[in-house]
This record gives C-alpha cells, structure tokens and sequence, in this order.
C-alpha cells in the first residue's frame, strides 16, 4: 500500500497496523502528489489538542479516521511518543474499519504484550472488571480476548508479589534439534549435520556459563527460576545432560526447590535415563510438544515421530515422577483443519498435562514453510481452532496465565499458556511481562536486563560456530550485567 505521512515520520505505527489490517500489503512510500489507493496519515497540533487524520483510499472510495490527544497529557518525551503512536494508530484503524475491513479481534492493537496494559490498570487499582472493560473500550479489543488478556493479567499480579529485588532468570539455550520443522524460524542445527559440534559447544557454554554467575554473584542477583531451551535440549546425551545441569548448579550455587524447567520438546529425543538425569538435578518442569495429534500433519512439518511416539514419551515422563508437564500445540498447521485441531485437543486434555500452550502458526523468515510455501488454514479456520481450544481449555479448568503476540501471525492472533491452577510457569511470565531480568547463556540467547524504568539487551551469536569461535569475547561481555546493576 502506497503510504504518505504528514507532520509524523512514526512509520513504525503505521507499518504495524498495515500488518495487522492488510497482512498482504507491504509498505511503498512514493514521492510525490498522493495518487491511487493509498493511505495518507496527517498529524498536526492546536492549542489543546494533537490530532491524527487518516485517508484511506481503497476499492473506489475514500474512508476517513480521526483520533487525537490532549496536549496536557502529552508531559514528557515518553508520555508524548505513547500518545502519539496510539492516535496515529487509530486514526488508521477507524479509517480501515469504514472501508470494509473486518474488525480484528485484538482491535487497534499491534503490540506483543497485551497483558502488559491490563496489568497497569490493575496497578493504578481499578477493579478486575473495570480494568477489562476500559481495556474493550480504548483499544475495540474482543470480549473473548479482553478476557483471556484480564486472567493473564491476575496471574502477572501474583507472580509479581513473589518477585524480591535483584531476583532474575536464567536462560540456558541448546541450539541442537534432531531434525528441523518446517514451521521453524529459530537458530537450531540438525544434529544429523552437527553432531561434531556439541563438544566444543558444551565446552564453551561452560566458559560462559562460569563467566555468567561470576558477574550474577558480583551483582548480588539471586536466581529463581533456571530454563534449559533450544532447539531441543534431550538432544544431548544423558551424561552431557547430567554435566551441563551439574555445572549449572555448582556456578550459581543453586538452591534445591528452585524452579528447574527443561524443555524435552522432541519425544523421539526422550528417554527414562535422560529423565532420571533430570529428576537428579531437581528439574521439576519439562515440555512434551506435540503440536499435533495427527500423523499426517506431523509428517508435513518434518517431524520424524508419530501421535503414538507422543503418548509413549509422556508415559515415560509420568513413569519417572515428579515432573508438570507443558504440550505445544499449533493452530495452523499444513494439513491441518479445525476438525483435525479439535481432535488433537482431545487427545492432550485425555492426557492431563499441567500445562497447555496453544500456539497461532507465525510465518517467520528463515522457516522452510515460509521458503517453500504451501497451502494453509485460512485466517477463518485459525479462528475456529482457537476458539474451540479457548472453550474447552476454560471448561476443563484450566486457567490462561501468560499471552503474546508475534508477527506474521495467522489471522493476527496470539499465543496462550494455559495452566491447572497452582501450576504456572513463574520463568513464562516473567520473561513475556518484563517483571525481572532474564540472563541468558549459549548460542542465540537474549539478555534482558530489568530494572526500574529501565531496559537493556544484548544477544549472543547466533549460529553454534560462530558461538564457539567468540567465547572469549562472550564472556567478556558479561560485564554488562554489573555495569547495568550499578556495582
């Protein structure tokens, strides 16, 4: 869509509700007088108010939206740049709504994290009733999202009650998988290729790891939660589980009855030694993704397992005792339709996991899916898979505890962790609300360092190799942990 903007250079706002609005349509910014469908963004400010116009001009007609901000509000850069996102943002919307345009079930929003904005109304101490409603009213979001944003939200509240200064997370990520699926967008290595990789890997995620507590415990920062990620962690052996887990418990001095999650992910990588491994170290919380139930969907995604595989791996969990487990499912998957969704729900609620995160399909760059193509569930179906999981997820008592969006979702949609109650994954919430800092460790991970009206980040390598050739930069660069913290 050609875009032309008056008195704002805020491309970003505008972008992101194209996304949101006309997923197919991809930014132009031509010179020149406007011409053919377009939409011209104009911002200006009065004596009392900053007002956003917006002519949207599509399939023959002309559609206009308006929206704007009292000047008393706009007190500081901060409190100016909020406003003025959120007008231009309206303006398009309305603008889009008059041309035709379904109105989306999250409204306005283009954000990652909903729940965020719930949360602060609760905080400035409105009611959980108040704080939904005035959540619908500003930002035309769903009564069905509204509510899943506002259970979320009072989930944020109690986890953050438990939160003391300088407590943080850690993130540990094994970037190795036993095959790639073709849904997926992040850094991960086929050990079918890579195997000779994991040594020196291991190797030097032990030098980072050393480096990391040694600046963690300089900072006087306390530890609560400790996610092991990837990839697929159980792709390692049991006794480089055993020596990785060993090692992180023995440098941050970890203490017992820490929160302790490993995501197993893969069943074809699961077996009863790994998980004893893992029992040994006090890891109490470990994922089973299945993203389906279908063997047919299973086999388009590139995944070397079947349904049955699933069931087995979870009874070797259950067998091994001690462990809340998480399944992954996916809604908009290749082959997949809102019968075949609804019979994959069916199977996992059968199985009683303590949690279930029910995932929108996002196209990323950098997936095969996305390369190649391919037939998909429409944005209508998507919605169809949801909504039932939503229905049945809240009758089978279970709970949503933490939410985000990405882009490039189908339908613009979301994903949802959803929990038995007392069952939440502190480590979840935290990292998708910002509560603490998030301290990362191995190829791929992102720092995110916390602290009151304060945020900073920095990432390691991506790639295995190029993660091994720079540990000594890496580890270096854990300083930045103490600089942000002040010592």
């Amino acid at each position: 869509m050609k875009l032309y903007l008056y008195g704002t250079d805020n491309k970003y706002s505008v972008e992101q509700t194209l996304l949101t609005l006309f997923p197919s349509e991809r930014p132009e910014y031509p010179e020149g007088e406007p011409e053919g469908e377009r939409c011209e963004i104009r911002l200006t400010r009065g004596e009392k108010y900053a007002v956003c116009t917006a002519k949207l001009v599509r399939n023959g007609g002309v559609f206009r939206g308006t929206a704007r901000a009292a000047n008393e509000r706009l007190r500081d850069r901060d409190s100016e740049a909020h406003y003025m996102n959120r007008i231009v943002k309206l303006a398009f919307y309305r603008a889009a709504l008059k041309s035709g345009v379904p109105k989306p079930e999250w409204g306005c929003l283009t954000g990652v994290r909903p729940v965020k904005l719930v949360s602060a109304y609760l905080r400035d101490g409105l009611a959980p009733a108040a704080a939904s409603a005035r959540f619908t009213r500003e930002y035309y979001v769903s009564p069905e999202r509204a509510r899943l944003s506002l259970d979320a939200a009072l989930h944020t509240a109690r986890a953050e009650a438990g939160l003391g200064p300088g407590d943080v997370c850690l993130y540990v990520g094994i970037p190795f998988c036993p095959t790639r699926c073709s849904y997926c967008s992040f850094v991960s290595q086929s050990v079918e290729k890579s195997m000779a990789l994991i040594p020196g890997y291991l190797e030097a995620l032990r030098l980072d790891i050393e480096a990391t507590a040694e600046a963690v415990g300089r900072a006087g920062l306390r530890p609560v939660s400790v996610y092991i990620g990837g990839g697929t962690p159980t792709t390692l052996s049991a006794p480089e589980l055993d020596a990785l887990c060993s090692h992180l418990r023995e440098a941050f001095g970890l203490p017992e009855g820490i929160e302790f999650t490993v995501e197993a992910g893969r069943p074809d990588t699961i077996s009863a030694e790994k998980l004893k491994v893992l029992r040994a170290h006090g890891v109490q919380r470990i994922s089973v993704n299945p993203q389906t139930m279908s063997d047919a969907v299973l086999e388009a995604i590139g995944r070397r397992h079947t349904a049955a595989d699933i069931i087995s791996a979870l009874g070797l969990v259950r067998a091994g005792g001690g462990f809340a487990v998480n399944m992954d499912l996916i809604a908009g998957l290749p082959k997949d339709t809102p019968a075949g969704f609804e019979k994959t729900l069916g199977a996992v609620l059968a199985l009683a996991p303590e949690n279930i995160t029910v995932h929108t399909l996002s196209l990323k760059r950098g997936s095969t899916l996305s390369a190649v193509g391919g037939a998909l569930p429409g944005a209508g179906e998507v919605a169809e898979m949801l909504n039932s999981a939503c229905a049945r997820l809240y009758g089978a008592g279970y709970e949503p505890y933490y939410l985000y969006r990405q882009k490039y979702m189908s339908g613009g949609f979301e994903n949802v962790g959803w929990t038995r109650p007392g069952s939440d994954s502190l480590y979840n919430i935290f990292i998708m609300e910002e509560l603490c800092g998030i301290i990362s460790m191995g190829a791929g991970g992102s720092t995110k360092l916390v602290a009151p009206g304060r945020i900073k980040r920095f990432f390691a390598p991506k790639y295995p190799l190029e993660y091994i050739k720079s540990i000594d930069s890496i580890r270096e660069g854990k300083e930045r942990i103490t600089d942000f913290y002040g010592l």
